[in-house]
Order: C-alpha cells, then structure tokens, then sequence
C-alpha cells in the first residue's frame, strides 16, 4: 500500500488560510474519490472539500475550529500501489493543531495573519516573543489566549476543561467558525470605523396600505415585504448621494465608488449572520428585489449560497423584522461606508393638519463612516429615502437608470 499526502487546496481570491468548521470523515476511514471530506471557512464563504483519491485516512491535521495555511500538509490517505505521494513515511509527522504543540519561534518577522496582527495590536503584544503553534511556527489566536491566560495566572489552554464540559454552573463554549468570524470582523469595524449614528422616523402608513393591495392583487405570485420598498428607495436616494454608495480602502487611503448598488441583506440563520447580496438592484423593479430577497434569504438560511451572492455588497441593509425595537446602532460592514437599519412598525398618535391621528410609524437607524461620510450628507440620503417611503407610488415606476 502506498501513501498520499494531500495539502489543504488553495480555494482561489487570494486565501492564505482557512478554518475547519467539519468534518465529514475520520482517521480509519474508507472513504471514495470525490465524496465530501471537509468543510472549510474562508474571509468569503464556507466550501466543502471532497477527497482527492479513494483510500483510508490515516491521519488528519487540525480538529473543527482550527486554522491552517493554504499548502499546509492536510490528511494522509493509504491508497492501493506502493507508490508514496509527497513526503515519505519517515518524513516528520503532520503537526495536530488541538492540543497545540508550540513549535520554535522563527527567525526574522514573526509569521501571522493579519486579523491576529490587529488582534495582538490592540492588546499590546509582542509576536516577536510569542511561540506560534501553526504551521511553519505560525502565530494563531489560540497562541495569543496563553499569553493572556499566562498574563492573568490562568490554566494554559491544554489543561482547561475540554469544550462543553460544566463547572460549577459554567458551561464553556468555544467560538469557531462563522461565529468567530463575525466577531473578528465586528471588533475590527468598531475599533477601525468612527461610526456616525443617525435615526429618522418615517410614516409608513400609505405604504403598508399599498404594499396589502398589491399583495392582495398578485395572489400567490409572490410578496411585497417593506426590505422591497427600503432597497428600491435606496436605490433612487443613492442616484443622488454617490458618495455612500463605496467602499473605502483606509490602507490605501482610496474612496471607490460604485455606479452599480449591491445591496446587502443582513440575514440570520442558524450560523450566524450572513450578507447576502441583491446584485445591481437598480436594474430591478419592486417585485424582482422582493423575490431577489426571498430567494437570497432562503440559501442563506440553508446553508446553500455561492460565495458569489454572499460578497461584493457596496452598502447594507439591516433588520431585526418584528423585534425591531425602536431604535438601533447597527455596525457597518467593511469596507462599505454606511448601513440602514429597519426598525419595527408601530401604531403611534401623530399630530397631522392640526389634529392628533393614529399612523403607522417606523424608524430607520443608520451608521455612517465618519471618516467619509459628513452628517449633511447622511441626513440628506436618508431624508430622501423618507420621502420615497411615504410617497410609495413613486416606488412603483420603472427601475432607476444607470446614474453613472
């Protein structure tokens, strides 16, 4: 029998390292060319990997939750013939990522990816001094949590209770996957983004009224939600405030506007939250952005959008649906510049013509980049979107021309 040495694959847009999230067969395993072996998560989407050749695994680098580098020496498989593939028998042995075993600190500029850089940065750590347990001596954030747990006295990772396991009424939960990846990207667009909050209440009486006859009028050919009416206003209100519609690379100090609207739809699902993208949304009318939304929403849930549909968005929308509350600071989600949060509606007294009457009220709390986006022009956009929201025929016209 002879051996085959299979890498973790490079999954393409530029992708150093990725995170197991599952696995889908274990060492001992008969397992057949092509059937699904891993499921793995990059910056952009979460892909499945199936095996390369049909044999058993013999071993495998890294347990769920852990980060490997593209190239990196991934699962052994014994395969029929004597030929072995890659290094040989007593070639050195795939280093386990859970429990780390440090390897020696490399010379020259310590090896990390970037969100563990921002990470060490903003605790104040040195990587020169720290031990990477990754491959090659790469420094993982598992390794920058024993320093800390070193700085405060605590148990080294490898000697704490194993994941799941109570203590005295404390149930300890590790955070990988999707999970983390959120809360990565939350930290650093809070800490990098010097957010502008801006909340607008919006009378959306006349439009729920519209919004039930059209409802009523299409029957079972599709239906209308107020993220329909929120992302065609947006659309037009954008036509006249490019400026938000763009992404900004701080690095490069470069403002990238785009002439197309990507709208991203905050999304929840049993992973977490998901953006997926309703592409070119201004070339769509108010029925293709409701079934567009539909249709996107219910891949995410299910775990099936492509990584196409979950990136490429130049602005955000979020909402809660009906626990909405009356008011939120929702987090921009970089490198865009600005997102639009819905709020739930509510029955409030509002003093119309003179006299106290019942409406539908609605706010809209958005966040803007400071750094590029004036409070003017905030208040601007979303004062144009509260006058196409509370003129709802107008939403109805053809789709916006190219405003480029």
């Amino acid at each position: 029998m002879g051996r085959y040495v299979f890498k973790l694959p490079d999954v393409g847009e530029g992708v150093a390292e990725a995170e197991i999230v599952k696995w889908h067969a274990a060492v001992g395993d008969n397992i057949g060319e092509e059937q699904p072996l891993v499921d793995i998560m990059t910056d952009k989407a979460t892909v499945e990997i199936v095996s390369p050749v049909s044999g058993r695994i013999v071993s495998r680098n890294g347990d769920v939750g852990s980060k490997l580098s593209v190239g990196s020496e991934f699962v052994v498989f014994e395969v029929e013939g004597s030929e072995t593939v890659a290094p040989p028998p007593s070639a050195a042995p795939i280093v386990k990522s859970t429990p780390p075993a440090a390897m020696p600190k490399p010379k020259g500029k310590a090896q990390a990816p970037p969100a563990v850089r921002v990470r060490a940065a903003a605790l104040g750590i040195d990587l020169s001094s720290v031990a990477g347990t990754g491959p090659a001596g790469r420094i993982q954030h598992g390794d920058l949590d024993a320093v800390l747990l070193a700085r405060q006295g605590g148990t080294p990772p490898a000697a704490r209770p194993v994941m799941g396991a109570k203590e005295e009424g404390v149930e300890d939960i590790k955070i990988f996957g999707l999970r983390r990846r959120i809360a990565e990207r939350m930290q650093d667009a809070k800490r990098r983004i010097p957010h502008f909050a801006y909340v607008e209440e919006v009378d959306v009486t006349e439009l729920e009224t519209l919004r039930a006859e059209l409802n009523s009028a299409r029957g079972t050919g599709g239906h209308l939600t107020v993220l329909a009416f929120l992302v065609r206003a947006l659309v037009k209100a954008i036509a006249d405030h490019p400026g938000i519609n763009a992404h900004f690379d701080d690095a490069k100090g470069v403002i990238r506007r785009f002439t197309s609207v990507h709208a991203g739809i905050a999304t929840q699902t049993e992973r977490g939250l998901l953006v997926p993208v309703i592409h070119h949304a201004e070339t769509m009318d108010l029925w293709q952005i409701a079934a567009e939304i539909a249709r996107l929403s219910q891949a995410a849930r299910s775990g099936k959008a492509s990584r196409d549909e979950l990136t490429g968005s130049t602005i955000t929308v979020s909402s809660l649906g009906a626990l909405g509350g009356i008011a939120a600071t929702p987090i921009i989600n970089p490198p865009e510049v600005a997102v639009i949060g819905v709020n739930r509606i509510a029955e409030r007294p509002m003093a119309v013509g003179g006299e106290i009457v019942v409406r539908k009220m609605m706010n809209l709390s958005s966040s803007f980049d400071h750094r590029i986006v004036d409070g003017f022009e905030a208040a601007a956009l979303i004062k144009r979107v509260k006058d196409c929201l509370e003129s709802p025929a107008l939403l109805i016209v053809a789709p916006v021309p190219d405003h480029s």
